[in-house]
């Protein structure tokens, strides 16, 4: 499945990034299928090729969601912006959820 990534290019302390196309599961420093541009986000510049872009996700690649809300900024995609960053449920949410359980279960025999 290909998908539209960022790499990294720069220095240190410098980021700079491409906007690639690359199979979903290759390292990034793996080969790309194709170079679509680049975005710096110390200057907050980017060039996007649009056409390419669009392309792209016609014939099937998807886009990361950092890559979607850049190009919904841009305004190459039109749709609201994915949240990036998502909670993740761990052993705290099963054990809060199974306390009031055994809360009302002690109390009864009491």
């Amino acid at each position: 499945m290909l998908a539209i990534k960022l790499q990294r290019i720069g220095k240190k302390h410098q980021p700079s990034y491409r906007l690639v196309v690359q199979e979903k599961r290759t390292k990034l420093g793996g080969p790309s299928a194709e170079d679509l541009d680049w975005w710096n986000p110390l200057q907050n510049r980017h060039e996007f090729n649009k056409e390419r872009v669009i392309y792209w996700m016609k014939v099937g690649a998807k886009p990361t969601d950092t890559v979607w809300n850049l190009l919904v900024t841009a305004g190459i995609v039109t749709g609201k912006k994915r949240a990036v960053h998502s909670v993740k449920k761990g052993k705290g949410a099963e054990t809060a959820a199974s306390a009031p359980k055994e809360e009302a279960a002690g109390t009864s025999t009491a």
